[in-house]
């Protein structure tokens, strides 16, 4: 498999796994805010992270349906490198976000059927990049990190406008199998690394870089 794979650790809360993340090789480390998640973290905790988060490390803020107010916040306390959309905002409310910011904005987009890949030409006129997950189940409290797959090959030979990362139930054990069947060139992890939600594993976070970059 290629080197050029880019891996994304999400739901951190601890340095040694910001560090840990650093050292096994991957390229963005994401931040969620969002007090229904297990991988909710404060506006302080996150700006200490971040601080000390290794050089060239990409820092990722999760937000769902965040408004100005909560934007503002995070991005004033917070040294951001990209704003990741994990909620129901619309194509306009991405441009709104992404020139009053001025940084690059990632939409994630819900896929468990055909139908649902028409979100991709719908955000990716918007969006710098999309993230391509499993579909929550309906009622679920989480838009994301609920650890399920969805059916790869429906993203396999697609035309992307942007550049894409695949999500949804990727583990250590399938990442690299994901990888082959869709094409993906990155690669976004969260529950998948965990031992108990929320709790990240350190071994896990090597063992899910180094099989991705295999």
């Amino acid at each position: 498999m290629p080197q050029d794979i880019k891996v994304k650790i999400c739901g951190l809360s601890q340095p040694e796994h910001v560090h840990a993340a650093a050292d096994a090789g991957a390229a963005y480390v994401g931040f969620v805010f969002f007090p229904k998640s297990p991988r909710n973290v404060s506006i302080e905790l996150a700006r200490d992270l971040a601080v000390e988060a290794p050089l060239g490390l990409a820092k990722v803020a999760l937000t769902v349906n965040a408004d100005d107010a909560a934007l503002d916040a995070i991005m004033d306390a917070v040294p951001l490198d990209m704003l990741q959309l994990h909620g129901k905002e619309t194509p306009e409310r991405v441009a709104e976000i992404r020139a009053r910011y001025g940084l690059p904005v990632m939409k994630a987009i819900g896929i468990s059927e055909e139908a649902d890949l028409e979100q991709i030409s719908l955000y990716g006129g918007v969006a710098d990049q999309l993230l391509v997950d499993a579909k929550a189940p309906k009622g679920a409290d989480l838009p994301g990190g609920n650890g399920l797959s969805f059916d790869w090959r429906l993203v396999n030979r697609k035309y992307w406008p942007r550049p894409w990362m695949l999500a949804g139930g990727l583990t250590p054990d399938n990442v690299a199998l994901a990888v082959q069947m869709t094409g993906a060139r990155q690669v976004d992890v969260s529950s998948g690394v965990e031992s108990a939600p929320g709790v990240k594993d350190t071994a896990l976070i090597r063992a899910f870089v180094q099989a991705a970059l295999a």
